[in-house]
């Protein structure tokens, strides 16, 4: 189902107006792109600060911003399409996820963890750390699998 600026994640209330605008252009995207609503919503939301950290609004007014930035934004949106899905393959994201005797991290893409834990607390804590180390977003997992927060730091 796609989002649009009055109908989407709770997840995304708290956002920027113009924050959430992305968030809900880049979930849309990946949603169309076979991403599971579980999944496309954290990288969504993810992909949408980093570019408002790269794109600071620069005027005040709203329309007049919006209209000298519509050629560039034009372009960023045909980009934006397979960009999401091509970094989330390759970004550095990292995931604290349930294993069969505790927890892990596992960084994104890769197949094997890249350390354990005995609680979901330890694992929380160790992501935070390396989060805020390595400048890269952490994603946390309920046990049953499913996406609960995401950090970054």
């Amino acid at each position: 189902m796609p989002w649009n600026k009055h109908d989407y994640p709770v997840s995304m209330k708290n956002l920027e107006p113009r924050i959430r605008h992305k968030a809900i252009e880049i979930a849309n995207a990946l949603l169309e792109d076979g991403y599971e609503e579980g999944r496309a919503i954290p990288i969504a939301t993810a992909k949408a600060e980093e570019w408002a950290e790269n794109h600071p609004e620069s005027h005040n007014s709203n329309s007049s911003s919006g209209k000298k930035s519509d050629h560039r934004q034009s372009s960023s949106t045909e980009r934006r399409h397979s960009e999401p899905v091509a970094s989330s393959k390759s970004h550095d994201n990292i995931h604290v996820v349930p294993t069969d005797s505790g927890w892990a991290i596992k960084e994104e893409g890769k197949s094997s963890y890249q350390s354990t834990f005995d609680t979901k607390t330890e694992a929380v804590d160790a992501a935070k750390a390396l989060s805020h180390k390595q400048n890269i977003r952490a994603i946390i997992h309920n046990q049953d699998g499913q996406i609960a927060s995401s950090i970054k730091s």
